[in-house]
This record gives C-alpha cells, sequence and structure tokens, in this order.
C-alpha cells in the first residue's frame, strides 16, 4: 500500500501545503502570507503565522499532524569535504572539527547536519550543511503551536535538487523576492547559491538583467574551480518559479554557455488544475519518504534528515521506568519484612537459613565483577591507540587544511573582484602556492589597471605584477573590435 505524506513549506509570502500518496498528488493548497510576518525565512510573528497554518488546514481538509517541513535556506552554507577512511565512532567529532574550519561563522549559531557518500577506499566524502539556528527554532516552535508535528526537515534548494532525474544540471528557481542557483554534477549539488533580489523591482523583467548576471557569474566560478570538467552546451538548464511562466527569457539565462534550457519536469503525477512548478520544493520534501528504487533513475545522492536533534524525540528507556518502580517495590517489602519480624520474632531462624544461599550469590557476583574489571582494562587498552589515531588525523586536517583555505580564498577574492560593470572575462587561473597567474581578456585597457589596482588594494596580493596586455582584433556582430589580453602575476 502506498504511502502517504504531508509537506509544508512556508515562504515569505506564502504557505504551500501538499499532501502525496506514493507519486500521485492528494490534496494542495496555499495561502497568501501579509507583509511582516516571515522575512527571509525567519518566522518574526509566531502566533498569527501558526493561525494561518491551522486556517490551512482546514481549507485543505487535511487532518494529520505529522508533517515534513522545509526551510528556506537563506544564510545557509553547503560544503562537499573529504576526510581519511575513519571508525564509524569517531566519524561525528571529526566532521565537526573539519566544520569548524570551512564554515566561516561559528559553529554555536548555527544547526551542522552531513550526510556520508560513496568513496574510494581509504576516503570518506560528506555532505555538510549548516543553517541558523533562529530560523529553524522559530520554524519548529510555529509549527507546534498550530499543534503540527515536524519529524522530518529539509533546506529548500535540496529539496528542489531531488526533483530532478540528471546527472548533470542547473536548476534557476526565481520567486519575488529571491534566487536559487543550484549545480548538480555526478547527482550531487555541488554549487548551491540563494541571493535576495531587489524589492523595489516587481516585475520579472526588471529583475532579468540581475538573475542573468548572477547565473553567469556562478556558472564561471564553478568552471574555474572545475577545470577537469567544467559546464559546457551540453548541460541542460532548468527553471521553475516565476520563470516557468516567461518561456521567452529561458535562452537568455543560459548566456555563452549555449546550453538547452527548459521548465523543471515535475516527476510525480499532475492532477488538472495543479501547477508543479509552485510546489516544487513541498514535491522535493515529500521525495524524501517516496524515493525511487535503487537504480531506477538519477535523483539527487543527497537525502538526510535536517531536523535538529535536539528536537528529535528520544524514546523511553524501559529501564528509566522500571528502575523508580523496583525501588518502590523494594520499600515496601522491606517494611512489610520489618512489621514481621516485630510481630513473630520465631520467624527469624528461618530467615537465618536463607542466608546462606543469599551469601553464595553475593560471592558469585563478586567473581562476575572481577571478570567484568578485566574486561574493562582491555577495552580501556584497545581504546588508547584509537585516541592516538585520532590526534594524528587532527593533525593532517589541520595542515591540509591550511594549504586548501589559501587557494580557496585567492580564488574568491579574484573572481569577486572582477569589474561587474563591464566584460572582463578570465581564461584561467593558476596558482602555485606562492604566486597566482590569472589571464583574461577585457574591452579596454583602463579596465584592465582598475582590476589590477581592486586586487591590489584587496590586501591579499601585496605584490601584482601585469606581465602582458595585448590588442587583438576580434570581429563581433560583423564589425572587428579591439579586445585587449592580459596576464597578472600576483604574490
Amino acid at each position: 500500500m502506498a504511502k502517504t505524506v504531508t509537506t509544508l513549506f512556508i515562504r515569505d509570502d506564502a504557505i504551500n501545503l501538499l499532501e502525496m500518496k506514493g507519486k500521485r498528488i492528494k490534496k494542495w493548497a496555499s495561502l497568501p502570507l501579509e507583509p511582516g510576518l516571515v522575512s527571509q525565512g525567519l518566522i518574526l510573528d509566531e502566533a498569527r503565522v501558526a493561525d494561518r497554518l491551522k486556517e490551512l488546514f482546514n481549507l485543505a481538509k487535511v487532518t494529520t499532524r505529522k508533517v515534513i517541513a522545509g526551510l528556506g535556506g537563506f544564510n545557509s552554507l553547503y560544503r562537499l569535504i573529504s576526510l581519511p577512511e575513519l571508525p564509524e565512532a569517531i566519524l561525528p567529532e571529526a566532521v565537526k572539527q573539519e566544520a569548524r574550519r570551512v564554515i566561516p561563522v561559528p559553529l554555536e549559531e548555527v544547526y551542522l547536519s552531513y550526510q556520508s557518500l560513496p568513496a574510494a577506499k581509504g576516503e570518506t566524502r560528506i555532505f555538510l550543511a549548516t543553517f541558523p539556528r533562529n530560523v529553524a527554532d522559530a520554524l519548529y516552535r510555529t509549527l507546534h503551536l498550530a499543534g503540527l508535528e515536524p519529524y522530518i526537515m529539509d533546506l529548500a534548494p535540496l529539496a528542489l535538487c531531488r526533483t530532478l532525474d540528471e546527472p548533470w544540471a542547473i536548476i534557476i528557481n526565481v520567486k519575488l523576492d529571491h534566487l536559487d542557483i543550484v549545480v548538480m554534477a555526478d547527482r550531487l549539488p555541488q554549487l548551491i547559491r540563494r541571493l535576495s533580489l531587489p524589492g523595489e523591482a516587481l516585475s520579472l523583467s526588471e529583475r532579468l538583467p540581475t538573475i542573468t548576471e548572477e547565473v553567469d557569474r556562478t556558472i564561471a566560478f564553478y568552471n574555474s574551480s572545475h577545470k577537469e570538467k567544467p559546464l559546457d552546451s551540453t548541460v541542460p538548464m532548468f527553471v521553475c518559479g516565476d520563470l516557468a511562466q516567461a518561456p521567452e527569457s529561458w535562452q537568455s539565462l543560459a548566456g555563452k554557455l549555449e546550453c538547452p534550457v527548459s521548465i523543471l519536469p515535475s516527476p510525480v503525477e499532475s492532477p488538472e488544475g495543479f501547477n508543479p512548478s509552485e510546489f516544487m520544493v513541498n514535491i522535493g520534501l515529500a521525495l524524501k519518504e517516496l524515493l525511487p528504487e535503487k537504480g531506477e533513475a538519477s535523483f539527487s545522492l543527497v537525502n538526510f534528515n535536517a531536523l535538529p536533534e535536539v528536537y528529535i524525540t528520544k524514546a523511553v528507556r524501559l529501564s528509566s521506568i522500571l528502575a523508580p518502580v523496583g525501588i518502590i517495590i523494594g520499600i515496601g517489602l522491606l517494611v512489610y519484612m520489618g512489621f514481621l519480624v516485630r510481630n513473630n520474632m520465631a520467624q527469624n531462624a528461618v530467615l537465618h537459613s536463607q542466608l546462606a544461599p543469599i551469601e553464595s550469590s553475593i560471592a558469585q557476583e563478586h567473581k562476575e565483577i572481577a571478570a567484568l574489571g578485566e574486561q574493562i582494562k582491555q577495552i580501556e587498552a584497545q581504546i588508547e591507540p584509537v585516541e592516538a589515531r585520532a590526534n594524528i588525523f587532527n593533525t593532517t586536517f589541520t595542515s591540509l587544511g591550511k594549504a586548501r583555505e589559501q587557494v580557496d580564498g585567492d580564488l574568491s577574492e579574484i573572481v569577486s573582484l572582477l569589474p561587474k560593470d563591464v566584460d572582463v572575462d578570465l581564461t584561467s587561473v593558476n596558482h602555485g602556492g606562492e604566486s597566482v597567474t590569472v589571464t583574461g581578456i577585457a574591452p579596454d585597457e583602463n579596465d584592465i589597471f582598475k582590476y589590477a589596482r581592486d586586487l591590489r588594494s584587496s590586501g591579499r596580493f601585496p605584490v601584482v605584477i601585469i606581465s602582458s596586455i595585448a590588442v587583438e582584433e576580434v570581429e563581433e556582430e560583423e564589425e572587428e573590435v579591439e579586445r585587449f589580453t592580459f596576464n597578472f602575476l600576483l604574490k
């Protein structure tokens, strides 16, 4: 019998509710939210949003209380990290230590979730995600105010990835106030960006130049750090959200990549009147429980429960119930025996006769305790080499991390300082440890000098040497125009 799941996604401007049975949509509903109730995924008025949730469930006639809830993903960070092959017992601590190195915010301010991925022998691959504690806490409290029980949580960009049956792709999701860009590579979300869009630009046409610029920037950044297998014209691009209603704008998003662009297809059956593009996050949330059979498709490999551990209901241990009950029963027996001894001293002889087997039992228990003590010593001896290995791994993480942090920081700075109002393109960035060689093309010589000054002023590259500037004639729109190639040496 197909399983039924209910998903809930609270955006800044609306709440989406979806109920699915297997891969079939059963019920769906959306309710708008007044401005100021939710801002960038953070619920500001929990009581009013809870009231709107109750209204939505009544409107949709959904009776279940258990839901899969979506987090917007604002200010969330995602990393693919690689560790040596580690024992399962020390993996959580190793992941936390690596997260402190690669996540640029204190871990005390965020919740941390991760998933182990298939890896080569001797290696541990981890997909890591962090998201603000205040956002998750406010969502959990609001759902409970509405009488709902969130037993699974997920981040909206990861839910979008789960709807796609493609190993390589680019996903563009546009809503009124934000933009999601996801690069899928080998069924993994290798790069995820969620950006706020200018509030004053109300129409899609007004937002389109900003969207196109950010898509180009994302593709350039990915390709600069994945030169062994960059994105090319064979990688499809899929759109959803507001873009689904504007097919005339799709191909402009591909830019120089010139890849095919189409609407993000729904992986489930859509009944008449249902717009899957508006509920794609909810569909991705449902697929957390309604996954296809192994080997059936090429959906995302990432699927973990982002519900913070503090909110996961812990099973009541039987011993915690039996121990107090046993104590109470024991006290009652002692009181009862006291009365018997006081009222009938003749039973002393019987009680004394029972001491011998009790003492024998105690002696046997002492022997068992001694045997357990020997086992504890053996286990403690085994723990010491494991701790020594953990210390070696920690030292290795630190030394490898410093080099990687330097390279990542340099590349990010080089890309982020590119002039934003002119068409300056990087053709290569070669990092040699102490120096970086940067080559590119610019329409004007002054743009090259400005870029060099910006790099020097950043403070990261005290020495910026313009190795060469050359002019070349290129044909653009049947006209010969001059383009300048340049080569920088950064130290």
